[in-house]
């Protein structure tokens, strides 16, 4: 007889181990099925995804390393320390890097015995709709489940003719691995990844090439953050290519080349390393979809109403496969909502406040409205913004770049969208998070006390710019 469960995800990345986790606190019998290894030693599927695996918590490891040698190269001699020339041991960092990523993962282990969650390794799909649910083969068996959360992720996407082989073509997954210090390095679009790789490798000491095929510089962030950024980015020694257009890419022994055009006409670059970041797409192929009527639409993604619900009696779809940005801690919101809207509970995810972030240096956070967007709603609005520079603890910290954009409504004062690109950024943004959630107003924030000296007392300041009524600026 088929195991029985009454809740199976499929997918163990951040949406999916996270709705197994609340739907067994809840008190269903839950399973959540695996298949992806992410270079495990062994060969056995490995549960967090690609933000665990192969994105978010590699990248921040190599992003502190790299900052570490940058601040040891440049910035402790302006604070009067001497250590001289610092070295880089690419070997070991990628070994730290990937001793953090198996801890974490084994960690989830441990969370799903903790809570009771079965963990079935293996490849889910689905076979047929039986009276009590779903039938789904996981590996070699079928099992049954009541409902099922479809939470299979996405890939990096690739571009026709640019063969990616994770060696001198790569994608998220082969930068992370990169064995040396390429002294050229090439990357095709300027998102988040291309920064975050681009930043890393730059501090290392790589002349690195970003080729950008839009004309404008990180065009969902608001457009004075953007500026500001590219500003603080070129002058770190990025070279940010815009309105860049792609052409053959030939790939040699050791180098690649390629061949693109900008408004200065044709140009073409060698590289040693060429990383490919131009997205991602839902894995939704291989669910079997078509045979139990499961919607997903023209560019892959499962179709969903309101509450992460398919078009199929208990199945539901939680994190990059479905629409909204493709973010860790949006799938991770969806898990959670749906294994509690399951429960009975109401369970929800607020996209109004769901935080974006860029860990470069300095950081990039925003959350919210940016100004061209109510610009172009005709909507009435405040400002305030304040630098960093204008703060003692940034100074003293020797990180003075950057600010804190505050935006209101003109009538309410309701704070409409925070953007900040500056020393922890990614923390600083939580408290606009919750303000926001709360439908606080910039007077909010203007009126709560604040530690001194701390970074937040920018975002205090800014509060009090929407009045125009700033204390230290």
């Amino acid at each position: 007889m088929a195991k029985q469960f009454d809740v199976l995800v499929i997918g163990g990345g951040p949406g999916g181990y996270v709705a197994a986790i609340r739907a067994a606190q809840l008190g269903f019998n839950t399973a959540c099925a695996e298949s992806n290894p992410y270079a495990d030693p062994k060969g056995e599927p490995r549960l967090g995804g690609t933000c665990l695996n192969v994105g978010c918590i590699p990248s921040k490891a190599l992003l502190h390393t790299s900052h570490l040698f940058e601040e040891a190269g440049h910035a402790f001699e302006e604070q009067g320390i001497s250590v001289g020339t610092p070295k880089i041991d690419v070997a070991k960092m990628i070994g730290r890097k990937s001793k953090i990523v198996e801890q974490l993962t084994a960690g989830i282990k441990g969370l799903f015995k903790k809570n009771k969650v079965t963990f079935l390794a293996g490849h889910g799909s689905f076979v047929a709709k039986t009276d009590g649910g779903w039938q789904v083969k996981v590996g070699e068996e079928v099992v049954e489940a009541k409902q099922v959360i479809v939470a299979t992720g996405s890939t990096a996407r690739h571009l026709p003719g640019i063969p990616v082989d994770n060696k001198l073509v790569c994608d998220n997954i082969g930068a992370l691995d990169i064995d040396s210090v390429p002294k050229r390095l090439g990357l095709i679009g300027s998102g988040v990844i291309g920064l975050e790789m681009g930043s890393v490798w730059n501090r290392l000491g790589s002349e690195v090439t970003i080729l950008e095929a839009m004309d404008s510089f990180l065009g969902a962030a608001d457009q004075d953050l953007a500026k500001e950024a590219l500003k603080l980015f070129t002058k770190q020694g990025l070279d940010i290519k815009l309105s860049v257009k792609v052409g053959k890419v030939t790939v040699g022994k050791k180098s690649v080349t390629v061949e693109y055009e900008t408004k200065d006409g044709a140009q073409k670059a060698e590289f040693d390393r060429l990383i490919v970041s131009v997205g991602r797409v839902p894995n939704t192929a291989g669910l079997n979809a078509e045979a139990v009527g499961l919607k997903i639409d023209e560019r892959g993604f499962i179709d969903v109403d309101g509450h992460n619900q398919t078009n199929l009696p208990g199945v539901w779809a939680v994190g990059d496969v479905v629409r909204g940005p493709m973010l860790a801690h949006k799938a991770m919101e969806e898990g959670v909502a749906v294994a509690e809207t399951m429960a009975g509970q109401k369970g929800h995810t607020n996209f109004d406040t769901i935080p974006w972030v860029i860990y470069t240096s300095p950081e990039i956070a925003w959350v919210g409205k940016t100004e061209q967007q109510l610009k172009a709603e005709g909507a009435a609005y405040k400002v305030g913004k304040i630098p960093f520079m204008a703060n003692g603890r940034a100074l003293g910290a020797g990180t003075p770049a950057g600010f804190v954009k505050m935006i209101a409504d003109a009538n309410t004062d309701r704070i409409l969208g925070v953007h900040i690109i500056g020393s922890n950024a990614s923390e600083l943004i939580g408290e606009a998070v919750v303000t926001m959630e709360f439908a606080g107003a910039s007077e909010d924030l203007a009126r709560i006390c604040h530690a001194h000296p701390t970074l937040s007392e920018v975002v205090h300041e800014a509060a009090l710019a929407v009045d125009k009524r700033p204390l230290h600026f």
